[in-house]
């Protein structure tokens, strides 16, 4: 007796084979042509090498054939091992007390070192801190109540929710990843919409969406809402000797802070519609559902004055205790308290995965600078700008340190390794508007961080989330982050130049 083969499923399953080897082999095969190309003029072999192996890690983020974190640590094993070849310099090498295997392993493990990323593991903790005590639950059920009628109100929310926190935070991580995101994610469950499900476009995906495009627009419309707009002040000072205030940063990016922040919630609404758009029911079935909760317990309290907490020491405190050791101080509280245990941190594998990528993507960014390769980048492009007008040359180095920003993990590495290159280059032009110029450039660090889901401090945190696949992040990613930059330059930078 013959048993009748489906041939529709026997043709998608040789399809989904042939995409998975096709993704598989994506990374290697760029890494390939590349390292076959000849070594461009005037830089070193190995600069070049680890270019391509960086670039053969982004190809395989984008396809992500295997988790980020595996893709992340192949990079990391892969140059560690042939790092005589591709990280250090010959100088290097000939040190008396240079120790190849020994330094290899230090910069393989260089990003565990990093702040951000302890502060994104702390951010993780704090969402299970949220969950475990169910005060999540109960601020969602809140917000549900008052506006949960319509998911575009749902999205405003969030949106001014992070506005009201971003002038007096530094860390786009802490505020958006330590303290919006752990309230959000209790939301989308509400309404029926489950991580790394066919659910998630129900609302879950809208939501997260609006989140990390919202902390983008404020890490850009506050001097002090993101670390390295901060680090950007003073090299604008060391490299072109220009002071920019507080003030000043606000007014450069007022009008597009306010389009943003009006339209953003509105467009990703029309782009990336929730399939829930209104429901009568949630509101009521939120109150009731408070009633029995009841009286706010032991934990809950003690998990809401541990987040104030830390609130208080990331806004006030951050000259004094870094914003990564102030999340450590909370998650050991947490566990002295009870309000977390141990075996919440231990089995926690998002925490750990998002930890262990991000860590990864880290050393990997800060390979280019060590490498020379940024060094490389920023000469060449000087003599590509010689004699083109200055309006032109505007135009092409924002868009330049924009696109740039694809190779970074960080916006601080980004910020330290191109903006020196990109104003030296600038302030040798005729009739540079260096103000204007320096204003364009540091206003536009928070609002790139949206292009990649490894762009800023945060994104790791709701690319992990299951709400947001990777295909549709990039696709979004894309989308706004061309918006926003096409809005720098056509209200953005006749703004500025009206004003300075």
């Amino acid at each position: 007796m013959s048993i009748p083969i489906d041939t529709q499923v026997v043709d998608k399953a040789s399809d989904g084979k042939l995409n998975r080897l096709f993704f598989m082999l994506a990374p290697f095969v760029v890494t390939a042509l590349l390292l076959l190309m000849p070594v461009p003029e005037g830089l070193q072999p190995y600069a070049w090498y680890y270019f391509a192996i960086f670039v053969g890690v982004i190809v395989g983020l984008i396809f992500e054939p295997l988790p980020g974190a595996v893709i992340g640590l192949t990079g990391v094993v892969a140059i560690a091992l042939t790092s005589q070849w591709v990280l250090f310099s010959p100088e290097d090498m000939a040190a008396p007390k240079f120790k190849l295997a020994a330094e290899s392993f230090k910069w393989a493990v260089s990003g565990f070192g990093n702040s951000t990323v302890w502060l994104i593991f702390g951010a993780f903790m704090f969402a299970a801190g949220y969950d475990k005590t169910r005060l999540g639950r109960r601020l969602a059920l809140i917000l549900v109540k008052y506006l949960g009628r319509r998911s575009l109100t749902l999205g405003y929310a969030i949106m001014f929710a992070d506005l009201l926190l971003a002038p007096f935070t530094p860390s786009n991580t802490a505020r958006s990843g330590g303290t919006i995101y752990p309230i959000i994610a209790n939301l989308p469950p509400l309404y029926g919409s489950k991580p790394n499900d066919p659910s998630a476009r129900k609302i879950g995906s809208y939501l997260m969406w609006v989140a990390i495009t919202a902390t983008c627009i404020t890490s850009s419309m506050f001097l002090s809402a993101l670390a390295p707009n901060l680090l950007a002040l003073a090299l604008v000072k060391s490299t072109v000797g220009i002071s920019i205030s507080w003030g000043n940063w606000f007014v450069a990016f007022l009008p597009l802070g306010i389009l943003f922040l009006l339209t953003m919630p509105l467009l990703a609404y029309w782009l990336y519609p929730p399939e829930v758009k209104f429901n009568d029911e949630v509101p009521r079935w939120a109150s009731a559902e408070l009633i029995k909760l009841g009286r706010l317990s032991r934990n809950e309290i003690l998990l809401l004055v541990f987040v104030c907490a830390a609130l208080i020491m990331w806004i006030f405190a951050a000259s004094v205790i870094e914003p990564a050791m102030a999340a450590l101080l909370i998650i050991g509280l947490m566990l002295w308290t009870g309000v977390l245990e141990w075996n919440d941190i231990t089995c926690n594998k998002a925490a750990w995965n998002t930890f262990f990528w991000f860590a990864t993507l880290v050393a990997l960014a800060g390979g280019l600078s060590s490498t020379g390769f940024i060094a490389w980048l920023g000469k060449e492009g000087g003599m590509l700008m010689s004699g083109i007008s200055a309006g032109t040359a505007t135009v092409m180095l924002l868009v330049a340190f924009y696109l740039l920003h694809y190779l970074f993990a960080s916006a601080t590495a980004h910020t330290t390794a191109l903006l020196p290159a990109m104003l030296t280059i600038a302030s040798t032009i005729p009739g540079m508007n260096m103000e204007v110029f320096c204003m364009l450039m540091v206003t536009s660090l928070g609002v790139m961080g949206i292009i990649t889901p490894y762009g800023t401090g945060p994104s790791p945190i709701y690319y992990g989330s299951g709400y947001l696949p990777t295909a549709d992040y990039w696709r979004l990613g894309t989308i706004f982050g061309a918006i926003f930059l096409v809005a720098l330059l056509v209200i953005g930078y006749p703004w500025m130049v009206m004003m300075f």
